[in-house]
């Protein structure tokens, strides 16, 4: 049977409908702009309708009669008189008009005293960096003019600049990360402090934007993500920069907000993780928010080098392995998942020579979340044992092509314990709490286009996956619920996600029962390359 083809109203849907809005708003604005004196008749007839009934219920009743009597004088005198009928037509006309006329007062055509001196300060202080004394005819100048280098900006309702655009002479070194660094702290300083500004560098036009972001929202807790399994949200960010959205349940109310999704699994670029930032900054409560979402399709595995009890909630739950917080069971527990990373790619590196289906246990999603390692390296070097990383060179190199993923959680002051296989394959970056612009191109690898702020919320930061864009994020607040600190919302919202409690699982059993499963031992590097 041949196939019959779509509709053509379901083929070009979309392209007829905002097509016809189009010619809608067109026909609509023209047929305004015809009719605006018989729209401005019509008001103005109204006001004076409305005076009339004010006046009539204004006036005394032992006075309506008389009232009434003098206009109907009027009215016959108005009828009697030559052309007295359409003088009275023109009069109720240009009366009607002139009631009926626009009242709202017009917009200031430039800005007002304050808002030139502050434009003015602005183009002084860029004199400068925008200017050279080779320049014939300079931009930017002592005294010059401020009108052509901005030509465009906007003002909040507090007086300080909510977006501006620069021009700038060709010759500055746009380029540069240094320059382009100064410019932007001296526009952070003379536009506000305490606010976060875009800032978008035109460098064909020789053009920079200066845009202040809205505050990102705080208030969005741990639920359950709309998401296919791979996806984890790291955060929410602004609208502008990602193309998706999500609902997300406040009580009653759902809004549509921008998420960070970190995509993981064999087909990933960034298949691990590396979250860093100061005490307080929430690098344990964006763990926390992984380990739940996680949990949904695979096994999560915890390794805690700061011994706060952060991951407690998660003993014993279904689907999570360990929660390990001293160094000989972070050691084994390592030990177990470079073991289990061998066993997953030597079996499904076996399932592919024979041509069959890797098996269910090698391609459910292998978690490993590792909280402050530097702690267990720093014990391991007083102990004489061997450092806690060096076990996680099986998982980082190979741990995408057998769904394991790892996430390294690490204090900015700590980042250079690190060892050069974590640094070198966790890819995926996020920065969290306050940061200086040389530690964000460090950890990013580029310097944001966003100013950071000296106070932020917890959960606040930048996040980059790879070498895509660098995003704000804002963390969901995922707080541990046995905090007593922790209020009685956010504590419902986590108890809620958690799996079921299960008998605990002892990582000695289970490595016991991997090894007895395991083949005779054969190096990764041999299996690869089989």
């Amino acid at each position: 049977m041949a196939r019959r083809p779509l509709p053509r109203i379901l083929s070009t849907g979309s392209a007829q409908i905002a097509r016809s809005r189009e010619l809608a708003r067109t026909a609509t604005d023209s047929a305004t702009d015809v009719l605006q004196p018989l729209i401005t008749i019509t008001r103005g007839l109204r006001r004076l309708a409305s005076a009339g009934r004010r006046r009539w219920a204004e006036t005394p009743k032992d006075r309506r009669g008389p009232l009434l009597f003098l206009v109907a004088s009027v009215i016959l005198v108005v009828t009697l008189m030559p052309y007295g009928p359409l003088l009275a037509v023109i009069t109720l006309m240009a009366a009607a008009a002139w009631q009926g006329r626009d009242r709202t007062p017009p917009a200031p055509e430039g800005p007002d005293e304050s808002q030139t001196q502050r434009l003015q300060s602005l183009y002084e202080a860029l004199v400068p960096y925008f200017s050279t004394a080779e320049d014939p005819s300079p931009l930017y100048a002592h005294g010059g003019d401020w009108e052509e280098a901005f030509p465009a900006y906007e003002f909040d309702g507090s007086g300080r600049i909510s977006h501006l655009l620069i021009r700038y002479p060709a010759y500055f070194p746009d380029g540069e990360a240094e320059p382009r660094a100064r410019i932007e702290q001296l526009l952070t300083a003379k536009s506000g402090r305490g606010r976060e500004y875009l800032l978008t560098w035109d460098e064909e036009g020789n053009e920079l934007t200066v845009a202040v972001l809205a505050p990102l929202p705080t208030d969005i807790c741990a639920q359950r993500f709309v998401t296919a399994p791979g996806e984890t949200v790291l955060g929410f960010t602004d609208p502008s920069l990602v193309q998706r959205t999500l609902p997300l349940g406040y009580g009653e109310e759902q809004r549509d907000v921008p998420p960070v999704v970190w995509r993981t699994g064999f087909r990933s670029t960034e298949p691990h993780l590396l979250v860093t930032g100061q005490p307080g900054s929430g690098t344990s409560t964006l763990l926390r928010s992984i380990a739940l979402q996680a949990l949904q399709y695979g096994d999560v595995l915890i390794v805690e080098g700061g011994g706060t009890g952060e991951y407690a909630c998660l003993t014993g739950r279904d689907g999570v392995l360990g929660v390990e917080v001293g160094l000989a069971g972070a050691l084994g527990a390592l030990e177990w998942a470079a073991q289990e990373t061998e066993r997953r790619l030597i079996a499904a590196n076996g399932a592919r020579q024979t041509g069959r289906t890797p098996p269910d246990d090698t391609r459910r999603p292998l978690w490993i979340l590792l909280d402050r390692p530097s702690a267990f390296t720093h014990l391991a070097e007083a102990d004489g044992h061997k450092d806690p990383q060096s076990l996680l060179q099986v998982p980082l190199r190979h741990g995408r092509a057998a769904s394991v993923t790892v996430v390294v959680a690490e204090q900015l002051d700590s980042l250079d314990v690190l060892s050069d296989v974590v640094q070198q394959h966790t890819r995926a970056r996020v920065v969290l709490g306050r940061a200086s612009a040389g530690q964000l191109t460090a950890v990013l690898g580029v310097r944001p286009h966003t100013t950071p702020v000296d106070h932020v919320p917890a959960g606040r930061g930048y996040a980059r996956l790879g070498a895509g864009p660098v995003h704000r994020v804002q963390v969901p607040a995922t707080p541990d619920p046995y905090d007593d600190a922790t209020s009685d919302v956010h504590r419902q919202a986590v108890l809620d996600l958690l799996p079921p409690r299960t008998a605990p699982v002892r990582m000695e059993k289970v490595d016991a029962e991997m090894t007895e499963s395991l083949p005779v031992p054969v190096p990764v590097e041999a299996a690869v390359a089989e």
